[in-house]
């Protein structure tokens, strides 16, 4: 049996995620949860969701959420870590509010909440925070005693997030044709959101133009086109591109599109192309329509071979990398000095999010960090 590990304060974790229909009746419903208060007509969402109806209305990530549950619940019994993980998401079944609920029934009070996004930003971080806030509300509303919760910090360089997608940039590699394998370019994919968001990401007086959003993304980059170079013995070039913009075409967001970014590859003599999604935990719908759909189609349409490689998902060393994190977290609970585990040059990111950090245009309440109303 494995010596017991202790994570304590802590008695449950929570897995927080976006969410996503599960048929196509979800579909339209699921979009007016995330577009709530923005006054989207419904014939709009219905144009929206194709994306997700060229999959049978499904969204991936609920099964992909399933499959890390899965990963996570055996790595801890395998480490003798005594920690009950749920799952409960913003958008849709299992919606978080009711999670929490269950959560709070079944007498758990110190909750960490482990979010399926990896980096800084509104969307990725405290969007995330403001629906706790949300939830707890809801709870006190009821009457219901309220659990005290801590957020993990963002594992964007943790090695058991990076050492995954190492390997599959060299997998992808090596499945291109041996003629142009060596010239290969490797475009960095990430989700691109509006620059006014992305310039007050993190903690703004740490942070230049893009702010941490684009600083964390650059790092990972640099990291994995090293560890490229030392495995295959090829310098490859590379770049950090956008995918999946949304929102009015007159407000500026991160550039370049990965389509138009292939499209400048190509003109450019480069031979091939590796698109390597390091922006998403998972293979949600933005991979496979924005990528493995839509870029990969203009890629065909320009002559240019390409490859797509896969995201950490719920590779074991994913999930002893959240075991890792909780440890540092409750470690650092206790009063004990912890070394975090991160590479690149930016170091372990903070653990509470500060005053200010990632701020939304309307100001709401959000949990979880330096100016919860839930301490």
């Amino acid at each position: 049996m494995p010596d017991v590990l202790d994570a304590s304060p802590y008695d449950a974790l929570l897995l927080l995620s976006f969410g996503g229909p599960e048929g196509p009746d979800d579909v339209v419903p699921f979009l007016e949860n995330v577009t709530r208060g923005r006054g989207i007509p419904k014939e709009r969402l219905k144009e929206v969701g194709q994306h997700y109806f060229l999959f049978g209305g499904v969204s991936p990530i609920n099964d992909q959420n399933r499959a890390l549950l899965d990963a996570l619940r055996k790595d801890f019994a395998e480490h003798g870590l005594d920690l009950p993980v749920y799952w409960g998401n913003r958008n849709w079944a299992p919606y978080l509010t009711d999670t929490l609920r269950e959560m709070a029934g079944d007498g758990r009070r110190r909750i960490l909440v482990l979010a399926t996004s990896a980096y800084a930003s509104y969307s990725g971080c405290r969007q995330y925070r403001e629906n706790l806030a949300d939830a707890l509300a809801a709870l006190e509303s009821e009457g219901l005693e309220l659990p005290k919760i801590d957020k993990l910090r963002h594992y964007f360089n943790h090695p058991g997030f990076v050492e995954p997608m190492v390997d599959g940039v060299v997998r992808s590699l090596a499945e291109l044709p041996e003629e142009v394998r060596d010239g290969a370019h490797i475009a960095f994919c990430t989700h691109s959101i509006p620059t006014s968001a992305a310039d007050t990401s993190g903690p703004v007086e740490e942070h230049g133009d893009g702010g941490a959003y684009v600083r964390q993304h650059l790092d990972v980059a640099q990291v994995i086109a090293d560890a490229v170079r030392e495995r295959t013995g090829v310098d490859h070039p590379w770049q950090l591109v956008y995918q999946s913009r949304s929102g009015a075409p007159h407000i500026p967001w991160l550039e370049p599109d990965i389509c138009d970014h292939l499209e400048e590859r190509q003109a450019a003599g480069v031979p091939a192309v590796v698109m390597a999604p390091i922006g998403f935990v998972s293979d949600h719908m933005e991979v496979l329509y924005d990528l493995d759909t839509e870029a990969t189609a203009k890629a065909e349409e320009l002559g240019l071979p390409v490859r797509r490689s896969a995201t950490v998902g719920a590779d074991p060393r994913f999930a002893a990398a959240v075991r890792d994190l909780i440890l540092e977290r409750a470690g650092d609970e206790r009063g004990q000095e912890v070394a975090p585990c991160a590479l690149g040059a930016l170091g372990a990111s903070h653990n509470l999010c500060p005053v200010g950090c990632c701020p939304a245009r309307a100001s709401r309440p959000a949990a979880a960090g330096a100016d919860s109303p839930y301490a």
